[in-house]
């Protein structure tokens, strides 16, 4: 009995040992990082809100982590060609991934992809988000969202709306709005945002869902007429127009949103040290008012309620996307 009671106490001790190593181990991991250049994947095309919004952060990052932060801009395949790249990368922090709520989405609409995001992906944080605006052609009838919604009833099928293509989140804007609004309103995928405007402006498709910044100036100038925007609470850009959900749709809410994740398997200590400086970089009050200004609002979450956001977002289009039927071709 002795023998074996010395044998417990001699195992814990060893346990114990290991586990004290492990976390001096870290710790020093945490220290050390960065050693060397981290490359932050961008899988959306140069000059994008993505990449932009990636370099603007990196920037910051090396000024207070003492290291160079490159983006790598690696679109393709509705972002799958980058995200991939990542999840295949070592689990050691120098190689990040610039991600939005298309992942998400991505989650449900493609799912033959190479990785899970959830089992392939370690969430490290979000950064901001962006509210869009619904709009709609001048010669559309209707001033508000609630006149919109009744004249879409009134002709099932009668309205169409334009999108950056399908699974883009201005598409499934368009079909969240869909859903919550029980409306039948056409769908009409182009191959840019750009596109898709040039058909609203001439009046070719009847409404969208695009970016604020892109489209106040716009609506100020009488070539589309505005609605409402998209998000939670109303855009600092324009405070007088309504959110969707207090227009007459309430509890809807569809901002495109990005973050940072890595591959899974890296170290805590290293998520914990990014996450703790992008929660300073996203809080300074030039960081803010730079944002604001282009209709972006800073977000702020621990990595355990990134994963639970990622979690629910996940949820939230995989419905949308089994109910209006969406398939990728």
């Amino acid at each position: 009995m002795k023998n074996r009671f010395t044998g417990i106490v001699r195992h814990f001790a060893l346990s114990s040992a290991a586990a004290i190593a492990c976390l001096s181990w870290q710790g020093a991991w945490a220290q050390a990082y960065p050693s060397k250049t981290v490359r932050i994947v961008v899988p959306f095309g140069a000059g994008g809100p993505a990449d932009i919004y990636a370099r603007y952060l990196g920037q910051r990052l090396q000024e207070t982590l003492g290291q160079s932060f490159v983006v790598d801009d690696r679109p393709g395949a509705g972002s799958i060609i980058g995200t991939d790249s990542v999840a295949k990368s070592p689990a050691d922090g120098y190689t990040l991934l610039l991600m939005s709520n298309t992942h998400t989405v991505n989650e449900t609409l493609v799912p033959k992809k190479p990785f899970a995001l959830m089992k392939d992906f370690a969430p490290i944080a979000p950064i901001n988000y962006s509210d869009l605006m619904l709009v709609v052609h001048p010669s559309v009838p209707v001033k508000s969202v609630k006149e919109l919604i009744a004249l879409a009833k009134s002709k099932p099928g009668g309205l169409n709306y334009a999108s950056s293509g399908t699974g883009t989140p201005y598409h499934m804007a368009g079909e969240l709005f869909k859903a919550m609004a029980h409306v039948n309103i056409v769908h009409i995928p182009h191959k840019s945002s750009g596109e898709a405007r040039t058909s609203v402006m001439s009046g070719q498709v009847e409404m969208m869902m695009d970016a604020v910044p892109t489209m106040a100036p716009l609506a100020k100038s009488g070539r589309v007429r505005a609605l409402a925007t998209t998000g939670k609470k109303r855009s600092a850009i324009t405070p007088d127009l309504p959110t969707v959900s207090e227009a007459g749709v309430p509890g809807y809410e569809a901002p495109i949103w990005l973050g940072i994740m890595a591959p899974a398997g890296t170290p805590k200590s290293v998520i914990d040290k990014l996450n703790a400086e992008i929660t300073k970089i996203v809080q300074r009050p030039d960081v803010k008012k730079a944002w604001n200004d282009q209709g972006a609002e800073p977000m702020v979450m621990t990595p355990a309620e990134f994963q639970k956001y990622l979690n629910g977002d996940i949820a939230k289009w995989a419905k949308v996307v089994k109910t209006a039927g969406i398939r990728v071709d």
